[in-house]
């Protein structure tokens, strides 16, 4: 059986910081987002569905899901963020799921946002990892790398699990509230141990 790291965190955690140096280490990356990007880009699975479900109005101009009109929706329309939840989620867990099953690297980093609110995830891996930083911290990055509103970005935050929940459901802990290289640092001790434990397993 596949050793299965489950990483996660809030946003602008650096989930995807400590995702890419796990993949520089050796590891195998299986990263929910990157799959429901790929599933609603122009020409992806789920487009159709979106489109039937949703209307014209939620495909942009090349074809793919938008993204922002449907991130507006979401947040002000519980309904229909379920909706959207019930066409994208399986589709999400099957392909992952298939790519975790298909890694032959020595274990799987699985990188799925809401992990700890998600039982169906929870009971995949064998370890939960979470990358920590302060919620102002969090929400510089974010407001530096995506431009959303200080408003916007404390709804998502808002959303989300609260930092302590997460902390108290981890079974190993990544502090991103430093420089890039002490996040490697931390990352290249947590591979060790994870390559240690995937040999242990099988």
């Amino acid at each position: 059986m596949t050793f299965v790291v489950g990483l996660t965190g809030g946003i602008g955690s650096g989930k995807s910081a400590a995702a890419e140096e796990f993949a520089r280490l050796g590891a195998a990356v299986v990263d929910t987002d990157a799959i429901a990007h790929e599933l609603t880009r122009a020409g992806g699975a789920a487009v159709a569905e979106v489109r039937r479900q949703f209307g014209d109005d939620f495909i942009d101009a090349s074809g793919a899901m938008d993204r922002p009109k449907m991130r507006a929706l979401a947040f002000r329309d519980p309904a229909s963020k379920a909706r959207l939840e019930r066409l994208l989620h399986p589709l999400i867990r099957e392909e992952s799921e298939r790519r975790i099953q298909a890694a032959r690297a020595p274990y799987v980093v699985h990188v799925v946002p809401l992990l700890i609110e998600s039982p169906g995830y929870r009971g995949r891996v064998s370890r939960v990892l979470v990358v920590d930083c302060p919620a102002a911290l969090q929400t510089e990055r974010v407001r530096r790398r995506s431009g959303l509103a200080d408003d916007e970005i404390q709804r998502i935050l808002a959303a989300q699990l609260p930092r302590e929940a997460r902390l108290a459901a981890a079974d190993d802990v990544v502090d991103n509230s430093g420089s890039l290289d002490a996040l490697h640092k931390q990352v290249g001790r947590l591979h060790a141990q994870y390559v240690a434990l995937a040999r242990a397993a099988t």
